[in-house]
């Protein structure tokens, strides 16, 4: 049903027909029917019919205009989020039952305010949750008990959402990375004490394990307990591609401290790896004369040892920020011996033998022990550099290798790109830890609820990358972003009917961006959310 307009041009007037009509197939052709005419009414009138006919899916009965209005829910965040989750195919695999909207709740809950499940109801106090995504009232028992269900169904989200992926491309290289992030209590099921990436001391942590493609677009991730190693978690990702994923042929790409030799050995067949070897590895390769340090030049080099290939390179630039970090962290400790004799000059009885172990520490603890040392004379602490082992171990300033087997139909300048890719894993860790997301704090205790937690931030991160891509050209981040569609709220009229008024500038030209049209009237449920005593058992 629509309502067409026809201007007719009389000899010294134009005449304006107004029709009410449908159009309906007869005999494999489409006819209209006249309904009514609608030439006699006014223009506010055609205007009214106009907009009850294009927001017609958007209210239940018959929507009464009012003169009073009130200003209602947030609406612009929510509704962008989800249609984004859409788009990038996470709204179809949580289905439309409940458990799925309240975990999609979760991820966009997370990508908005961050915090806990009860803060998330706090959150849909503020936004119009319940009449964008469809769902009924609920608290913060219902979205603990929610974490089950998305814990028991990440298998199957991941699968379908790398299913899909591999519809639109082929995908056989991986990258993968590790992480740990810090509790607050210690009563969480998976925190351990193990080696902390956040420098928290003797606080208990867990583990992170992200896999993504080689455009950092995360694939699965997978918690463990804080003391485990990174290389334990290697074989898993293989084993989760083999058989889930059952892709035949697969690169991995990881760092040193996870492909090791142990994880090598166990590969299946046509499983690849790309990985880094260290400043000590290189130099028993150079020992051994499978390397000259005249080879590492700007260019990429690559030589061959039995099967395996070593693709090596020297950055100029790292080798100069190198050669000033050490000249910075002589020059911090060449101000703490003046410092230190100073104070051993003024004062008699000091005892130079404790300021000397003082600089030697610090010597230790800026790793330039190896060529600079301490001793003192007559009261006085000086340092001796040794110019030969400074110059030997700058040999390798800037230089680094990548070790692989994967075939030589593989350039290695290629080769060498895909390593440099594992930096978008490094980019995803920094949103989920510390960045827009935070996975930390977690809120919760149970094992399979923590995991569900950190499920919940990597799919918010497809959603983020999504919007950062969008939004490149803005100068804004994606949080400022997501801050100014927060900013569109309803009006609320009598009837319940929330009429969403047009925009600011910016808001107007970030959805556009996005492609995304906000409907011009809004049905509401006439749920209002409310919060229960969180119960600590419950978590």
């Amino acid at each position: 049903m629509y309502v067409d307009v026809a201007k007719i041009k009389g000899k010294n007037k134009v005449y304006t027909r107004t029709l009410l009509r449908t159009s309906y197939w007869d005999k494999g052709k489409v006819k209209h029917k006249t309904i009514a005419n609608l030439s006699s009414c006014t223009k506010e009138e055609v205007a009214a019919i106009k907009f009850a006919l294009k927001n017609k899916k958007n209210w239940n009965g018959e929507i009464k205009f009012s003169n009073k209005m009130t200003q209602g829910l947030s609406i612009g965040a929510v509704f962008a989020l989800k249609e984004i989750a859409k788009r990038v195919g996470i709204k179809q695999v949580l289905t439309n039952n409940k458990e799925g909207t309240l975990a999609l709740w979760q991820i966009i809950a997370r990508i908005i305010g961050q915090g806990s499940r009860l803060s998330a109801v706090r959150l849909g106090m503020q936004h119009a949750v319940c009449d964008i995504l469809n769902v009924d009232n609920f608290n913060e028992e219902d979205l603990y008990a929610n974490l089950d269900w998305i814990a028991d169904n990440q298998e199957q989200i991941e699968d379908a959402l790398f299913r899909e992926k591999q519809s639109q491309r082929a995908v056989d290289l991986f990258l993968y990375d590790v992480t740990s992030s810090y509790c607050e209590g210690i009563k969480n099921e998976l925190a351990e004490y193990g080696y902390s990436r956040d420098g928290k001391k003797g606080k208990k942590q867990i583990v992170i394990g992200l896999l993504t493609d080689v455009e950092g677009d995360p694939v699965s991730v997978e918690v463990y307990r804080g003391n485990t190693n990174d290389h334990k978690t290697f074989l898993n990702q293989v084993k989760k591609s083999a058989n889930r994923f059952q892709i035949k042929r697969v690169i991995f790409v990881g760092d040193g401290g996870m492909i090791k030799n142990e994880n090598i050995e166990n590969l299946p067949q046509d499983f690849f790896y790309i990985t880094a070897i260290t400043k000590p590895q290189i130099r028993k390769l150079i020992n051994e004369e499978v390397l000259q340090y005249e080879l590492f030049d700007i260019n990429i080099g690559e030589i061959e040892k039995q099967g395996v290939r070593y693709i090596f390179r020297k950055n100029p630039t790292r080798a100069k920020e190198i050669e000033c970090s050490k000249r910075s962290k002589l020059k911090k400790v060449s101000e703490l011996v003046m410092k230190k004799n100073k104070f051993l000059e003024r004062s008699k009885r000091a005892k130079v033998d404790i300021a000397l172990k003082h600089i030697q520490e610090k010597l230790k603890q800026l790793n330039i022990d190896t060529w600079v040392s301490a001793e003192f004379q007559e009261r006085k602490i000086i340092l001796r550099y040794n110019e030969e082992k400074l110059k030997k171990l700058s040999k390798l300033d800037g230089c680094y290798a990548i070790k692989t087997n994967v075939p030589k139909d593989m350039p290695s300048e290629i080769i060498h790109e895909r390593y440099k890719d594992l930096a978008g894993v490094e980019q995803a860790f920094r949103t989920m830890k510390t960045g827009h997301l935070e996975v930390h704090p977690y809120y919760v205790r149970k094992e399979e609820r923590t995991k569900a937690h950190v499920f919940i931030v990597m799919l918010g991160y497809k959603i983020i990358r999504y919007l950062k891509n969008a939004w490149r050209d803005f100068n804004i981040t994606v949080e400022e972003g997501i801050r100014e569609l927060s900013s569109i709220c309803s009006m609320q009229m009598e009837d319940n009917c929330q009429v969403i008024p047009e925009p600011r500038s910016l808001s107007i030209k970030l959805l556009k961006t996005l492609k995304i049209i906000l409907p011009e009237v809004l049905p509401s449920k006439g749920v209002k959310l409310a919060t229960r005593k969180k119960l600590q058992k419950a978590k």
